[in-house]
This record gives structure tokens, sequence and C-alpha cells, in this order.
């Protein structure tokens, strides 16, 4: 996963993101939760590893795109100091019926290792895609997974984004 996604895949997932924001608990005023000191390097890769295990949940053959995290920030914090992570990718299955097996699959499985459900249903689209989000407080994180059926080609959508980090003392931010 190490291509850099289009700019319009960027800026819907920040825009959605920014939107619907994060509902995990132990949250700062904005609903957010602290996630700790850490170098947006080390955090990306720790959200990576989040949406690798994501990926090891969907249970059926397919492939994922290959992108970058970026670094986003952190509503009514000081941009200097704080920031997320995002990291959006696809999924497509090999075969279009087991669209619906993933997204089944990652319903049921989520809810075991530590992801709760907080929003399940279709969207406002005109194809009623699937949506669905859960967090996961004890890594502070959330994903939004949609299930685009009428998509060309049918895929799961993911966005997967962090609580809000501090840089630790004497560092800065890279932004990437």
């Amino acid at each position: 996963m190490k291509t850099r996604p289009s700019a319009l895949a960027l800026v819907a997932s920040v825009a959605l993101i920014t939107l619907t924001g994060c509902s995990m608990a132990d949250s700062k005023s904005d609903g957010v939760p602290f996630s700790g000191t850490s170098t947006s390097s080390d955090a990306a890769d720790a959200t990576e590893r989040v949406s690798s295990g994501i990926y090891d949940l969907i249970g059926v053959k397919g492939k994922a795109s290959e992108s970058y995290s970026t670094v986003v920030g952190c509503s009514g914090e000081d941009a200097e100091k704080h920031f997320r992570i995002l990291h959006p990718w696809s999924f497509y299955p090999t075969s279009v019926d087991d669209l619906d097996v993933a997204m089944e699959r990652l319903k049921e499985e989520l809810p075991k290792n530590g992801w709760k459900i907080v929003d399940y249903g279709p969207d406002n689209s005109k194809n009623k895609n699937i949506r669905m989000t859960a967090d996961n407080d004890k890594k502070k994180v959330s994903a939004r997974i949609v299930k685009m059926a009428k998509g060309d080609p049918p895929m799961l959508s993911l966005d997967v984004i962090s609580g809000c980090y501090r840089i630790p003392e004497g560092q800065e931010i890279e932004r990437f």
C-alpha cells in the first residue's frame, strides 16, 4: 500500500472524515480522542497496521489498493502540535458476489476484535451504498467502510483515521 491516492479520492476522504468526525469514547471536546504523543511517521505506521488488521478480517479473495496515509489536522487544536492520520484504501473482491460476503464478515468480525459499530445502513447517494462506521476505543481509531456494489468495479471503500496525536516536544509534524 505505497502509491499516492488520486487527489479527488483524498479530498473526498478528508471531506468525509471532516463531516462525519469520529464518535469514539474518551473524547476531547470535538469528539475525537487523544491518541498520545507520537511522530507523524510512527502514527502513520500504527494506523496502517490497523488497516492491515481490517484487511485480514475481510476473509475473501481480492486485492487492496495501494495507498499512503496522510496527515490531517485536529479540529480546534494547534496545527503545529496536533495531527491525525488518515489512511484511505479500497478492497476489490475477486468475485462480485464476495462483496456482500466481505461486508457481512466485517460487520460480524469487527466487534469480536475490539470494534464497536456505531453506524450501519444505506447512505444518501442514488446508489444507496451501504456504509458502516466502527470505532476501536482501545486503539483510538475509527473506520468508515462503504460497500459500493454499483461501482465499476464494485468495491469496499475504507477510510481509517486515528485520534488526535501530539507531536513530541522539539519535533515538527511531517506533512505527507
